[in-house]
């Protein structure tokens, strides 16, 4: 039971880091408006230890990570990537130690949104693309934070595709057109308006009870006007 409620808390803890990240980029160098994310709330047994199994590194592995999503809350985010005196190691040596642990993985999610809340997208996506998920909660949040920092590091096309493939992965009607609108956003501010006006179509279309088909309809009148 409490190794489950440690899980959970993990979770927990890495979705709202996931909101915080998103909220992070709302001035980036293409001109994303990045709007409020909800916290992501993250459910039980997602990346649990199978039922009557144990595992020890995962185990050692999460109590390691447990001091750092403590500094992470504090906002102390170059303590929680690097390690500090007092014995905590930092989630860059989590993730290196414990690579093959379900706790390891979320180390290099929460490396990832570290070093891109200390502006450093280059180090942050490299560590991004490590963590590995299938699921639809957790998964796409990141490829969300993902293609922020793309779109920081003027990697535009692949910021747009990281947003899209984020839609598609959370597959639900809050966070699916909320993506696809970052990427119809994408698109317009670098000059392709007629994708981003498909995109805008497709939220106002097929998630017209979404808080984003409201926005997406206003996106496309203002497209419509330009012509």
């Amino acid at each position: 039971m409490a190794n489950q409620n440690q899980k959970t808390a993990e979770q927990a803890n890495l979705g709202e880091a996931l909101s915080r990240t998103e909220l992070f980029f709302t001035n980036n160098k293409t001109g994303i408006i990045i709007g409020i994310v909800v916290v992501i709330l993250i459910i039980v047994g997602i990346f649990g230890i199978k039922k009557g199994i144990v595992d020890p590194r995962n185990e050692k592995a999460a109590e390691a990570l447990f001091p750092g999503e403590a500094l992470f809350e504090q906002g102390d985010f170059l303590t929680a990537l690097n390690g500090d005196e007092a014995g905590y190691m930092g989630f860059i040596e989590v993730a290196k130690l414990y690579k093959n642990t379900k706790s390891g993985n979320l180390a290099n999610a929460y490396a990832g949104l570290c070093l891109a809340q200390l502006d450093s997208c280059d180090a942050a996506i490299e560590y991004l693309n490590k963590f590995k998920a299938n699921d639809h909660i957790i998964a796409p949040a990141v490829l969300g934070a993902l293609a922020n920092c793309y779109a920081n590091t003027d990697q535009t096309e692949k910021a747009a595709s990281t947003f899209i493939a984020a839609a598609k992965q959370a597959d639900d009607n809050l966070m699916t057109p909320y993506y696809y609108v970052q990427a119809g956003l994408i698109y317009e501010n670098t000059g392709n308006s007629e994708k981003a006006f498909q995109l805008y179509k497709k939220v106002s279309e097929d998630y017209s009870t979404s808080e984003s088909a409201y926005i997406a309809e206003k996106y496309m009148t203002r497209i419509s006007a330009a012509k």
